[in-house]
């Protein structure tokens, strides 16, 4: 075997190796946070949370959570950790009448965010 004819070969298998060779990708971490939600609104009242790190929105597919006059609902969403999150709420029908960044996202609020990480928010109190 000639040199040239070798230096193929070990080029070939250098080659194969390295697409063999693996890098791990480290997952964005899941967390899991409770949006505790109490509706003190006479009426019924819808709510969206939103991402204001990236593109989402509980629960998405233009759906919002419904929170029917004096009911605590436990909101619980999978986000990454240490994203921003801000909750919308509205009332159904009304759109005027908003708590937090309102619907779509479009208000500023001054406590109305979380950072993602494992547990629960204080209880959330929409009233008049």
């Amino acid at each position: 075997m000639d040199i040239v004819s070798a230096a193929r070969r070990l080029s070939a298998r250098v080659g194969v190796a390295a697409c063999l060779i693996v890098v791990p990708i480290a997952p964005a971490l899941a967390e899991n946070l409770n949006f505790v939600m109490n509706n003190g609104h006479p009426y019924r009242v819808q709510v969206e949370l939103y991402s204001q790190d990236r593109n989402h929105v509980w629960p998405g597919d233009n759906k919002a959570y419904v929170l029917d006059d004096d009911e605590t609902k436990k909101i619980s969403i999978s986000c990454k950790r240490g994203e921003s999150i801000c909750y919308g709420a509205w009332v159904d029908g009304d759109s005027d009448t908003y708590w937090g960044v309102g619907p779509d996202n479009t208000q500023d609020c001054d406590d109305c965010c979380y950072v993602c990480q494992d547990g629960e928010t204080e209880q959330i109190n929409l009233v008049e």
